[in-house]
This record gives C-alpha cells, sequence and structure tokens, in this order.
C-alpha cells in the first residue's frame, strides 16, 4: 500500500458528523480511544476548532508517529499511553469527570499491519509477535509455543470463529515439538497443508482466522472491549456521543449488546408510569451498524470490514 492509502482514517466523515452535534460547545472534550496514527483526531481537532482531545493508544510508536502529526494543535491535544479500558483512571487523572465524545476505531491499525516485524500480517514473514504495546505481556510466538492444544482450540474457535480449529491446532502441536514457531511464514504454511481444499477455496487467507485469533488472546481485545465501552457510557455527558467502528463479528456484537442495554427500558412490567430511573439512558444514533460505501471501500480496501454504530446519552446516571 501507499504511504497515502496507509494514513486513510475508516468512515471519517459519518464520524466528525455523528459526533458534531456533541462536539460544537466551546470547551467539549472528545477521547479518542484508539490513536493509531492520528487520521481521525487530526480530522476532530480540525473541524471542532474548540474542542479539546484526548488520545489514547498502548503503542508507543504510534503515540510517538501521531504526536508529530498533532503538534500544530498544541494543547488542545493530551495524548496518553493508555489501554483504551483505562479510560476512566485517565480522565480522573486529568480532572475530567465526563466528556462530550469518545470515538472507538477498534482492531488493529494500519501502522502495525504496516510494519513487518510486528507480525501481524500474514501476507509477509515476520517474528510472530502481535502486540500492540510491545513492552509488556507475551507474544503470538509465546501463546503457539506453550498454550496447551485444548486452550490453543478453544482461543481459534471462539477468537477467529475457525470450524478447522482442532486440525490446525494438531499441526500446530506436532511442529513445535519439532521446533518452536518464531515467524509468520511457517505458520501460514502450515495452515494451508492442514485444511482440506474446501475449506481453502472460501473465505480469503486460510491462515485470516488463525492470525485474527492469536492478535486478539494476545492483546486481550475482547476482555478490554468488554470493559472500555460500559466505561465510556458512564462517563459521558447527558447530550454527549459515541461512535464505534468494529472490524469483526465479535467485537460488534459486544457493542451492539452495550448499546441495545442501554437504550431499553429497565421498569418491571405492569407500571403504569415508567420512574425516570427506569427509563434509557442511551438513544440509537444508527439502524443496526452501518457500512462504509462502495467508493469508500474502492479507495481504502481497509474499510471494507468496518461496522459503525453510534449513540448518545439521553439522562444522567441511576442515583
Amino acid at each position: 500500500m501507499t504511504s497515502e492509502s496507509r494514513h486513510v482514517p475508516v468512515m471519517l466523515q459519518r464520524c466528525l458528523d455523528l459526533l458534531a452535534p456533541a462536539l460544537q460547545a466551546p470547551g467539549a472534550v472528545v477521547v479518542d480511544c484508539t490513536l493509531g496514527l492520528g487520521g481521525h483526531s487530526e480530522a476532530l481537532l480540525t473541524r471542532f476548532p474548540e474542542a479539546r482531545l484526548i488520545g489514547l493508544d498502548r503503542d508507543k510508536e504510534a503515540l510517538r508517529l501521531s504526536g508529530e502529526r498533532l503538534a500544530p494543535f498544541g494543547d488542545r491535544a493530551t495524548l496518553v499511553h493508555a489501554v483504551y479500558d483505562e479510560l476512566p483512571a485517565v480522565l480522573d487523572r486529568l480532572g475530567i469527570p465526563t466528556v462530550q465524545g469518545v470515538l472507538f476505531d477498534l482492531g488493529v491499525s494500519s501502522m502495525q499491519l504496516d510494519e513487518a516485524d510486528r507480525g501481524f500480517a500474514y501476507a509477509q514473514d515476520a517474528p510472530l509477535d502481535m502486540r500492540m504495546d510491545q513492552t509488556t505481556g507475551i507474544s503470538a510466538a509465546e501463546v503457539l509455543n506453550t498454550y496447551p492444544a485444548g486452550e490453543l482450540v478453544r482461543i481459534l474457535r471462539q477468537y477467529g470463529e475457525e470450524k478447522q480449529a482442532k486440525r490446525i491446532v494438531s499441526a500446530i502441536v506436532r511442529e513445535r515439538e519439532k521446533q518452536p514457531f518464531d515467524n509468520s511464514a511457517r505458520l501460514v504454511e502450515l495452515i494451508r497443508d492442514a485444511l482440506p481444499q474446501a475449506a481453502k477455496r472460501t473465505g480469503g487467507n486460510p491462515a485470516k482466522r488463525t492470525f485474527q485469533a492469536l492478535r486478539i488472546e494476545v492483546n486481550g481485545e475482547l476482555s478490554v472491549l468488554e470493559r472500555a465501552i460500559p466505561a465510556a457510557v458512564d462517563r459521558i455527558a447527558v447530550g454527549g456521543r459515541i461512535a464505534v467502528l468494529s472490524y469483526h463479528s465479535l467485537e460488534d456484537r459486544l457493542v451492539k449488546q452495550v448499546f441495545a442495554a442501554g437504550a431499553t427500558s429497565t421498569a418491571p412490567p405492569g407500571l403504569p408510569v415508567v420512574p425516570e430511573k427506569y427509563q434509557p439512558k442511551l438513544k440509537l444514533l444508527t439502524r443496526g451498524a452501518e457500512l462504509p460505501t462502495e467508493e469508500e471501500i474502492a479507495e481504502n480496501r481497509r474499510a471494507a470490514p468496518a461496522r459503525f454504530r453510534g449513540v448518545e446519552r439521553i439522562r444522567e446516571a441511576d442515583l
């Protein structure tokens, strides 16, 4: 990919338009929970000149690069090395009780995919790392080489929705006894050899689901997301909005469940008048998950799997 396409933020205009009503007022605070290369954040700071941005990322290299990109905005941008489920703690440290906007652009960033030595991409040979924060945690190679077979099967089925998990894991266990895994090309070749012909004819690269599963396990992505979305709902002000871009069904399902629960009355059945404490606290701003346009996908193929959802906070927290 060219450097230009690498920097294209997904569904950018839709994100800006959905967040706009909450970010027009002077002093509005918006949190970009997944800063990456700073494309969405740059656009937010440009379109809303009186807003302040808090940018979070667990990847120190992403923080460095986005810091250079956002330097012209001065102290309107505060960048923090943190995982996005740490949102409440970050806001507490900064003395910010509530915010007006939150943006999540989930999954692996363009920079991480494009840097061969990070090991995220199955299309090029690289060390099997896959850590978004390379200063902590275990690598994908350690997962492959040390996890029991049953645990590997669970990960591939649960996080990769891989129907051939047992077949792939049997091959992994057999091969790691001969030599531990350390690079992606060997894993991709093993998966190709392990799968039946019918399974290789559909769904793109046969290694895609295994790589997704390993990446989610290494970075604890789903457990982080399970904490982060409710945390964002709790810290958004009345009238504030949350926008979420997810890239596979597991992420989107979690987001959908939290948003749907917040937009549903919790009143016991049969009440003639529903007290405010039982009223929905969120209003859904999207009908289901919105998809990128064909034009956007043609310009930026990484937008293809995106699913977009948004909500607005419509009442205070329960007392």
